[in-house]
């Protein structure tokens, strides 16, 4: 069942992703080709203006970005996210992106799952994080990123993952299993 590698040939290396095609040996002995993505990995984060632990989960403010996604040909709402840079941790990508993407700061992280998004042509893993504690401060997004911030409550965010205005994976997987980590954690009381 297991894919032994040989050898690997770079077809292109961007700026954020590159493509590769590798030649490996196929469990029956004969020499097969797998082409993929090639993604550093990257982090998201469901910032929280109100803590959930302190105010109704419903009703809990949650920070977002809405921006014009090429790729789809529309304005996405998702979660904060970001690549990682070369060797940087985890932890220091969340930092950077959620100041980069939305101003803030936060005072406290939880992890909630990590995931492969595509794992049938790309090799990208997603970190998803939760945080609070915020404080506010200025965006300071990439050249070419033009993101607009803005905020919903968690009820209204997982209302519109339900009905399909909200499409994109890491931010309804993400909003999904903190509302599951959330009743875990608190035995569905409030």
């Amino acid at each position: 069942m297991i894919e032994k590698f040989i050898r690997t040939t770079v077809l292109y290396r961007g700026r954020a992703v590159g493509f590769r095609c590798d030649e490996v040996l196929l469990p029956n002995g004969k020499k097969g080709v797998r082409e993929y993505l090639d993604h550093p990995g990257a982090v998201a984060v469901i910032p929280f203006l109100d803590s959930p632990f302190k105010v109704p989960l419903e009703k809990a403010r949650v920070v977002m970005v809405k921006q014009y996604r090429y790729a789809v040909g529309e304005v996405t709402e998702e979660l904060p996210a970001g690549k990682l840079d070369g060797a940087e941790n985890l932890r220091a990508c969340l930092r950077r992106e959620l100041k980069e993407e939305t101003g803030y700061t936060a005072g406290r992280f939880g992890k909630l799952l990590t995931y492969w998004p595509t794992p049938a042509f790309a090799n990208e893993v997603i970190h998803i994080f939760w945080a609070d504690r915020l404080k506010k401060g200025r965006m300071s997004p990439d050249d070419d990123e033009f993101l607009v911030r803005s905020a919903d409550t968690f009820g209204n965010l997982l209302r519109k993952v339900k009905s399909g205005k909200i499409r994109d994976s890491k931010t309804m997987l993400g909003l999904l299993a903190f509302s599951e980590f959330f009743k875990a954690s608190s035995g569905g009381c409030r």
